[in-house]
């Protein structure tokens, strides 16, 4: 018995006789319509504001009807106090044997961090489910802390972390046991990602000096200078000042040099043009044989191709059928493109290649000057450009070395 109903007994045995003092004594019957002072204690049970509690109120009722006024009458009013005092320790006794229901909730708490590992305030946290209720929200303190009650088991949970000028978190999903206190671990917010397009653009002249960059390193068997071949899809006209750099430089290699000595070699061989033989005679054919390259070199591939906006290159196709290339590369001295990137006749290579023939006359023997010497080494070039072409088409680009093998970007 608790110590209250052990003391609310002792009161009630102290108010007076033994509860059977008064067993035999015949109670006068009540005045009808009045209290009587001697009243009877019946125990009322009536509910309790706490829900895991019952409580007793004791009600003062006057019993009016003869054998319960007789019945009542009969009994002391000690044992009547000790009756209702048993009574309520009763139901407090029931009430505390009565478990309350216990809550299977789970506490989750962290700690938000930066990439320092310094506690972030201000971050707002919030615990989602995969249920999609509504979710719970705070904000953290100075410390970064932050924790949630209520966490259900068998319900995946995530947590969202943003904060000011900090990239946002969303930690995997988790889920937790019951009545368990579950630390999230790596909450830490890191600076956000700076992704930086930066858009680089070429001007036409940009882009057409790295193509004639690329072409003076063009070898064939990395040797033999093949400078004048464009294997770019999409090239941009050059300017003048480039298309005389390309020239010069075709003119100033050591392997041109080479190749005039070797003409010279088999003129003086077969004795032709009339230079005679000796030193003399080979040292005059090598004069003329330079000439006629530089001439040729310079009228074909800088001034004609300058004063009417032609482009002097080779344009390797690559692609098609084989007779489709082949006839874009007999046809090269003939059609050419233009500095606007259309297709138009070739007259640079054909006056270079005129040219050159004419001025031939001043330096030549008189025996060999006229319109023979002119058709005959006009004719001898425009027939070697188109088998160079040929050549250039199915042969070269395979021997051919370039440095990095990219294509240039246009954008």
């Amino acid at each position: 018995m608790s110590k209250v109903c052990r003391k609310f007994v002792w009161e009630s045995l102290r108010q007076g006789e033994s509860p059977l003092n008064h067993s035999n004594a015949s109670p006068a019957e009540p005045e009808v319509g009045r209290r009587s002072d001697f009243h009877s204690l019946i125990p009322v049970k009536t509910p309790s504001s706490h829900p895991n509690v019952t409580s007793a109120t004791l009600m003062l009722v006057y019993p009016t009807t003869t054998p319960y006024a007789t019945m009542y009458m009969g009994i002391s009013m000690p044992f009547r106090l000790l009756i209702a005092a048993l009574f309520v320790c009763s139901l407090s006794l029931r009430a505390q044997e009565t478990p309350a229901p216990e809550s299977n909730g789970a506490i989750l708490v962290g700690t938000v961090t930066d990439s320092n590992n310094e506690a972030v305030g201000g971050a707002t946290v919030v615990l989602e489910n995969s249920k999609g209720e509504d979710g719970q929200k705070l904000v953290t303190g100075e410390n970064g802390f932050f924790e949630f009650h209520d966490l259900q088991p068998g319900i995946a949970y995530h947590v969202t972390v943003t904060a000011p000028e900090l990239a946002p978190l969303t930690s995997p999903d988790f889920t937790v046991e019951p009545h368990q206190y579950k630390i999230l671990p790596n909450v830490q917010l890191r600076v956000p990602t700076a992704i930086t397009t930066v858009e680089v653009t070429q001007s036409p002249v940009e882009i057409a000096t790295e193509e004639v960059k690329i072409a003076e390193k063009q070898r064939v068997f990395g040797i033999i200078p093949n400078f004048y071949v464009v294997y770019d899809k999409n090239p941009v006209p050059l300017t003048t000042k480039l298309k005389f750099r390309l020239a010069a430089k075709v003119i100033i290699d050591p392997v041109t040099a080479l190749g005039v000595a070797m003409l010279s070699g088999m003129q003086q061989a077969g004795d032709t043009p009339d230079f005679g033989q000796g030193a003399e005679g080979y040292a005059k054919r090598f004069g003329a044989n330079s000439a006629d390259a530089v001439t040729d070199i310079m009228i074909g591939g800088a001034i004609l191709p300058s004063l009417l906006h032609q482009d002097p290159r080779y344009f390797y196709q690559g692609t098609g059928s084989n007779s489709s290339r082949f006839w874009h590369a007999v046809s090269s001295p003939f059609i050419c493109y233009g500095d606007n990137g259309k297709r138009q006749p070739n007259y640079s290579s054909l006056g270079g290649d005129l040219g050159s023939s004419t001025i031939s006359n001043l330096y030549y023997p008189k025996s060999n000057r006229g319109v023979k010497l002119v058709v005959g080494n006009f004719a001898m070039s425009t027939g070697t450009r188109a088998l160079s072409g040929v050549v250039q088409e199915f042969v070269l680009r395979k021997l051919t070395h370039r440095p990095g093998e990219h294509q240039i970007s246009h954008e």
